[in-house]
């Protein structure tokens, strides 16, 4: 249980982050490599299998 709750605050910091560049950059490139980052992100947290 507590490894999935530090794997969902590590995601949610990583959204943060990647946020933030992409509001302070506003390019497009850097929008679409954001996406595709969050979205292997969430599928290797929520693909993993209970231990």
């Amino acid at each position: 249980m507590l490894d999935r709750l530090l794997a969902l605050f590590a995601f949610v910091m990583l959204c943060l982050f990647v946020g933030v560049l992409v509001f302070k950059l506003k390019r497009l490139d850097i929008l679409i490599v954001a996406a595709i980052t969050l979205l292997l992100a969430g599928w290797d947290m929520l693909g993993r299998k209970k231990s």
